[in-house]
């Protein structure tokens, strides 16, 4: 048995002293604060993190489990659940998902799980890959990046959703909304290849898929705010839609952004000043129900810094081990609470995933926790970055929040390997 409390614990019914009696790897108690045991900062749950990009077999050039999952412990996530595409083969077939098993045994620092690939062609995989534990299907309604992984027309999305009773989980942005962007060092001249209107016009069409499918609908990595409202009227007419937001979404914006810094570049792009306030407005009433990182890394030569060509460059932010202090540093100063960080970043991640034992600090869960200290501040240097490649839009900049330990299972996460591979949960 151990015991370890705080005088700050997050709790499901907020933040109060209290000690957590730790047994066989779960919370047996949650007991008044003198009780005896290790004394440390605040606690939180360990952070959940259901939209990583792992990239391993065939891409680990690009990021690996092993490198990932440090990554998360160093940044107080406990779960990640590993996205379909950029490894090879994708996560498109029970066959893929077991090479992809293969490949994160023994490797991971903390526990993984995997979301299954809905591509053109393959809709009668998708109940097999749901059987073998997958969390859902994630599918582009525009170009991925890579040509293994291709979108999604309406036809190819109602087929999908009629293959199997699972949660979709959509990249949303529509083809014909979008423009070529400019070989240009100017942040300004990519952003405007990718307008609000892509957003608005594939959050429409999924939504309305999602109504005559009776499906459930997720939508990734929302950067615009304009779709706020669509996700409003599609819950008060009942359906079964939830939304994401990212760190970079609720912390940069395009005004900032350094002409050739292709570091910043990412799909969904980072909109203006005045989309971030309304973002954060959403998270706080609740229509954005979750922040998750899209940790999104490649090698250094594909972002292109020989020439900052924002056109050329790969889109995708790497920060798994940083969202927490860059979330919590901005949640602060607008007034929010840990509490408020825990439940976007923990407790509804886990919701959405299904899983009943993460993400919150409770008896009979799993005992994955943060140490954090929420008054330290420290400066972001890219050498002491776990991921594959330390490029960040973030390097120098002062964050508030430290996280001191992360503990899996009652554990405090070392060098050894310990993280499980989950499967759905029924």
């Amino acid at each position: 048995m151990t015991v370890v409390r705080s005088r700050r614990v997050v709790l499901p019914d907020g933040e109060r002293p209290a000690a957590l009696v730790i047994e066989n790897g779960r919370i047996a108690a949650i007991e008044p604060y003198d009780t005896p045991g290790e004394d440390v900062e605040a606690i939180l749950p360990g952070l959940v993190d259901t939209h990583v990009h792992v990239n391993e077999p065939g891409r680990t050039e690009w990021e690996g489990f092993a490198t990932a999952t440090r990554a998360a412990a160093a940044g107080g996530v406990t779960t990640i659940l590993d996205m379909p595409l950029n490894s090879l083969p994708p996560t498109v077939s029970a066959r893929a998902l077991e090479i992809k098993r293969t490949a994160a045994s023994g490797q991971c620092t903390v526990d993984v799980g995997f979301w299954g690939g809905a591509i053109p062609g393959n809709a009668g995989e998708l109940p097999g890959l749901h059987d073998a534990g997958v969390f859902g299907f994630k599918c582009f309604l525009v170009d991925s990046g890579v040509p293994e992984f291709p979108p999604l027309d309406r036809a190819g999305l109602d087929a999908a959703l009629a293959a199997v009773d699972a949660l979709f989980i959509v990249h949303a942005e529509d083809p014909g909304e979008l423009s070529e962007a400019p070989a240009s060092r100017a942040y300004l001249d990519f952003l405007a290849s990718r307008p609000d209107a892509a957003e608005v016009t594939a959050v429409t069409t999924a939504i309305d898929a999602a109504a005559k499918a009776h499906a459930r609908l997720h939508i990734l990595h929302l950067s615009s705010a304009r779709v706020l409202p669509l996700l409003r009227k599609a819950r008060a007419e009942g359906l079964r839609v939830t939304a994401e937001t990212c760190p970079h979404y609720l912390t940069l914006e395009a005004e900032g952004v350094p002409a050739g810094a292709t570091q910043y570049k990412c799909c969904p792009p980072i909109r203006d000043h005045a989309n971030r306030d309304a973002l954060w407005a959403g998270l706080a009433d609740g229509t954005i129900d979750l922040v998750v990182s899209d940790h999104s890394p490649c090698t250094p030569e594909l972002k292109r810094p020989d020439t900052g060509d924002f056109a050329a460059a790969w889109g995708g932010i790497a920060s798994l081990q940083l969202g927490l202090p860059i979330v919590w540093t901005e949640a602060r100063r607008r007034g929010h609470r840990l509490a408020d960080v825990a439940t976007w970043m923990a407790t509804r991640p886990a919701a959405l995933a299904g899983l009943r034992g993460k993400g919150r600090i409770a008896v009979g869960a799993d005992a994955d926790l943060v140490v954090f200290a929420p008054d330290q501040t420290f400066t972001v240097d890219p050498a002491r970055l776990e991921h594959r490649h330390p490029v960040t839009p973030y390097a120098g900049k002062e964050l508030r929040g430290v996280v001191q330990a992360t503990w899996l299972r009652g554990q405090p996460v070392d060098a050894k390997p310990r993280g499980q591979l989950l499967t759905r949960e029924s």
